[in-house]
């Protein structure tokens, strides 16, 4: 019996979306692509927005769509996209996250070290080229930026492309945060193709300005929220105790990520990629916080303790500063830390967590958001806006922040 491949996705953010062909429909129900329903778009931040549970899954298919869209409205201006170049553009974007591991970027370089998402994505697009034998060819050509036209590769990947649009349509509606909200098909309508590059035309302008205050806006109120920062950070803390305890005996976790808690140090060629990927492949959210959820009762205080506050939303106070904290202060906290709790200096440094935190909702060195103007000229996006707020959104916003147990009575200095 054959199966129905021509299949409907029912979309809240788009409405209906269709599976376009056999090729998609057969890697869309691949385990390798079913995987990222288990893996949460915005990681923790569900801690602060209730609703914030959409997967990877979900994003992949909304920016699939809006690659469709978008080539199909760039044909319709007269640029010459051919059907085998929609299908690779396609593919690419649709296997754009494949690659992403557990919480997506908040245990990027935790689990797997030394190899980003970037290049797992790559990795997966090419084992599911030789499945089907060379159809990916074009669709990898794109996604590496080694095809002769380079702005089906920029619709993927650049200041303005398919993927941050749906992101941030997408978790703008499933947080709630209305201010993020973007206007995708006006965003769309006004690309045009200039010298291989994408560029908007002049009378969109405004409708990038609303873009890149909607990603400033998202990346500060979620993205980058306060307790999400201290909650995600303490994930990033509990895996690295993990692996630690788990070099000196056996921690009770999946197999697929028992693999990765064993593993000294960054992957390399060194090691076995094919047993690595299919390691990866096997691990999301879920193997992870059954992991956390098992470890609430370790012997190690450390470890368990960090579990059960994350389990039960007892995350730590964090503290966010425009300059570097003083290291005296920083020591103090640690004393503080290893008196209340009995530990050495070492251990109580698992429960003092640093980082800084920083942000270009648009960066004029990397690949530009070009205007083009009726008579032909083409100016980068900073320069065009008459509005301020460009100028001031193309500085890099840095905080520095520090977490520690809300249990500790620390004078600041």
């Amino acid at each position: 019996m054959e199966t129905n491949k021509k299949k409907i996705v029912n979309d809240p953010i788009y409405g209906f979306v269709s599976i376009p062909d056999e090729l998609h429909f057969d890697i869309i129900e691949h385990p390798y692509f079913q995987r990222l329903r288990r893996i949460k778009q915005v990681s923790l931040t569900n801690l602060v927005y209730p609703s914030a549970n959409h997967t990877r899954f979900a994003h992949s298919i909304g920016a699939m769509h809006l690659m469709r869209r978008a080539v199909q409205l760039l044909r319709g201006k007269g640029y010459e996209i051919t059907d085998a170049e929609l299908e690779a553009a396609s593919l690419a974007i649709l296997l754009h996250d494949s690659g992403h591991g557990p919480f997506s970027h908040t245990l990027e370089n935790s689990i797997v070290e030394g190899i980003t998402h970037e290049d797992l994505s790559l990795l997966l697009m090419r084992r599911f080229n030789e499945m089907h034998d060379g159809q990916l060819d074009l669709a990898i050509k794109i996604f590496t930026g080694n095809y002769e036209k380079g702005f089906l590769s920029k619709l993927i990947s650049s200041q303005l492309d398919v993927d941050r649009i749906d992101y941030l349509k997408r978790d703008s509606f499933f947080t709630g945060v209305a201010e993020g909200n973007v206007n995708a098909e006006r965003l769309l309508d006004m690309m045009e193709v200039v010298g291989n590059e994408l560029a908007i035309e002049a009378k969109g302008i405004y409708s990038v300005e609303s873009f890149l205050v909607s990603r400033r806006i998202m990346y500060w109120q979620v993205y980058m929220h306060k307790t999400v920062l201290s909650a995600e950070y303490m994930l990033r803390e509990i895996l690295k105790r993990a692996k630690l305890v788990s070099r000196q005996r056996e921690l009770p976790a999946t197999p697929a990520l028992n693999y990765f808690l064993r593993h000294e140090g960054a992957f390399t060629e060194a090691d076995d990629m094919e047993k690595t990927l299919e390691a990866f492949a096997r691990l999301d959210d879920f193997d992870v916080m059954t992991a956390v959820k098992l470890w609430c009762d370790d012997l190690d205080f450390v470890l368990s303790e960090l579990c059960r506050r994350l389990i039960n939303r007892h995350l730590f106070r964090i503290e966010i500063s425009q300059e570097p904290f003083d290291p005296n202060y920083v020591d103090d906290i640690l004393h503080a830390i290893a008196k209340q709790y009995n530990l050495s200096l070492y251990d109580a440094s698992f429960m003092l967590l640093q980082g800084i935190s920083s942000n270009h909702a648009y960066h004029p060195g990397k690949s530009a958001i070009n205007i083009l103007y009726k008579d032909g000229t083409v100016k980068d996006i900073s320069v065009a806006s008459d509005q301020l707020n460009i100028s001031v959104l193309s500085q890099p916003v840095i905080k520095h922040f520090i977490c520690y147990p809300k249990e500790l009575k620390i004078s600041k200095k």
